[in-house]
């Protein structure tokens, strides 16, 4: 884009400081900053609010943390009360357990336009590499860097974005660890669906009421570059049930949930 947006950078985190602190010194080195920070915290215990409030104390843009009681994983009501706490026309959102390249956010605001939200890739480290990450608090990560899997989604190359950047209308392969959208169009299709509690599909579900709502998913690759670190995979035990409803919003082309965004205000 021309002008760049007031842009809040939303970061979901449970119970892990450690990562979090990483994450946050990655977002601290970024070329272009985003208007502010805000932590959607899905009930951590005091470890990660001593991260925040010693990173607030010299952090460049302003950082918010808002938490919710730890009843379960409610990442979609967390991720509905952080946005409505942010103030930025533009939302970029990550998972508190990934390292930005220092253009992440220049690059998604790059990539940003009107009618469409983005989706970017993420590459994985290994677990040796994440704890030597985690230990030295080393967030200078590159393509070429030791211990990171899917080592193409580490590749950034502006030259070539026209080979890296298309768009499709389905919601498929959505994740809310690399993921941009206007405010306006999340409020529009009522933001994530307070429904689905538990992992799995509140990112894609969120995708298909855009799509329903004629907004293009635009998929990033080359630029808009992440490292995930390693950990367990988390339990899935409502994830049929989240299936059911995806599937109803893509069959009844559904635009907007009837328990989202506007229901926590």
């Amino acid at each position: 884009m021309d002008l760049a947006p007031p842009t809040s950078l939303i970061i979901a985190t449970y119970n892990w400081a450690e990562a979090l602190h990483c994450n946050l010194l990655s977002v601290a080195r970024q070329k272009v900053l985003p208007k502010e920070v805000i932590i959607a915290d899905d009930g951590s215990d005091s470890r990660t609010r001593t991260v925040i409030n010693q990173m607030q104390e010299t952090f460049p843009v302003p950082i918010w943390h808002v938490w919710q009681e730890d009843i379960g994983f409610r990442k979609s009501q967390i991720l509905n009360k952080a946005i409505s706490r942010s103030t930025g026309s533009y939302v970029i959102q990550v998972d508190g357990d990934v390292l930005l390249h220092p253009s992440f956010v220049a690059d998604h605001l790059a990539a940003a336009e009107t009618g469409a939200f983005v989706r970017g890739t993420r590459a994985r480290l290994t677990a040796q590499k994440t704890e030597s990450v985690l230990q030295n608090t080393n967030v200078n990560l590159r393509f070429y860097s030791s211990g990171v899997n899917n080592r193409l989604n580490a590749l950034r190359l502006p030259a070539q974005w026209g080979l890296g950047h298309r768009k499709e209308m389905t919601s498929c392969s959505v994740r809310g660890s690399n993921l941009a959208y206007w405010k306006t169009d999340f409020i529009r299709v009522n933001g994530y669906n307070n429904e689905l509690n538990g992992w799995g599909h509140e990112d894609e579900e969120l995708a298909a009421r855009f799509i329903n709502n004629g907004i293009e998913k635009k998929i990033v690759k080359l630029a808009a570059v992440q490292f995930h670190l390693h950990h367990d995979e988390l339990p899935k035990p409502n994830e049929p049930f989240h299936r059911q409803i995806i599937e109803k919003t893509l069959n009844k082309k559904v635009k907007r949930c009837t328990n989202g965004y506007e229901d926590i205000l």
